[in-house]
């Protein structure tokens, strides 16, 4: 029971730590960061979002959005949109079901079993959750990195050149975290699953066999009795 508690544990706070850089992620504007920093006066950062310049001397920040999502988008960003809500959406229900499983928390106190079963759909859901987040994440800092190279190998200079930033980064941790924490919840769980279901069923045969006994034991009582009963009435028939 205590090692379940820590397995239990461990995986709520790497869920949460997860679901909030996942969210923290998809919601921030440093993806792509100016490569060249000393030749800058201020830092250039590209999000999902917006595209938001720094002053590097008064750190004053001027953001722009980008036009509306119906409009055309290149297929990165797009894309990368599309997996990072994803993987929000169900990380923040992956989190969710978790709580809804830990045994300090007082949902179905008398059903031990669903709620190891609730912690295992968690860690699915968390082990989905991380496959379009690291996917979009890794998948958005390879585009950057082929398209910096590419043009660093034909000489070509257009003034500014990026790379990955801290969101990317932020989105790569996440999608790991949920990972970890889903397999802390599935593989792990299951194991304790399977000793509680047993004894569980132990418990309920010892029960089981203890009314058998105690009806046998009525049963054989009862004709002791009667018979004893009978002979007694017996010898005072013949007296």
């Amino acid at each position: 029971a205590g090692m379940r508690f820590f397995l239990q544990y461990v995986g709520c706070f790497f869920a949460f730590f997860s679901t909030g850089f996942l969210i923290t992620s998809t919601w921030t504007d440093c993806w792509m960061v100016n490569a060249d920093d000393s030749l800058e006066v201020s830092t250039k950062c590209r999000g999902l979002w917006w595209e938001c310049v720094t002053n590097v001397f008064d750190g004053i920040q001027t953001c722009d959005e980008y036009d509306s999502i119906f409009a055309e988008h290149p297929v990165k960003l797009v894309l990368t949109r599309a997996m990072m809500i994803t993987a929000d959406i169900l990380a923040g229900f992956g989190f969710f079901f978790l709580v809804l499983g830990l045994d300090c928390v007082k949902f179905l106190p008398d059903e031990p079993l669903i709620k190891l079963r609730i912690c295992l759909v968690s860690g699915v859901t968390l082990l989905i959750a991380g496959l379009p987040g690291i996917t979009g994440s890794v998948w958005y800092a390879i585009d950057v990195y082929v398209e910096r190279s590419s043009l660093v190998f034909h000489n070509v200079f257009l003034g500014i050149q990026y790379k990955f930033g801290w969101s990317c980064w932020l989105g790569m941790a996440g999608s790991l975290g949920c990972f970890l924490s889903g397999a802390l919840l599935t593989c792990c769980m299951y194991l304790f699953r399977e000793t509680g279901s047993g004894r569980l069923h132990s418990a309920y045969s010892l029960r089981k066999g203890y009314s058998s006994a105690g009806t046998i034991v009525t049963n054989v009582h009862l004709p002791s009795s009667q018979t004893a009963t009978a002979k007694m009435y017996a010898v005072d028939t013949r007296v």
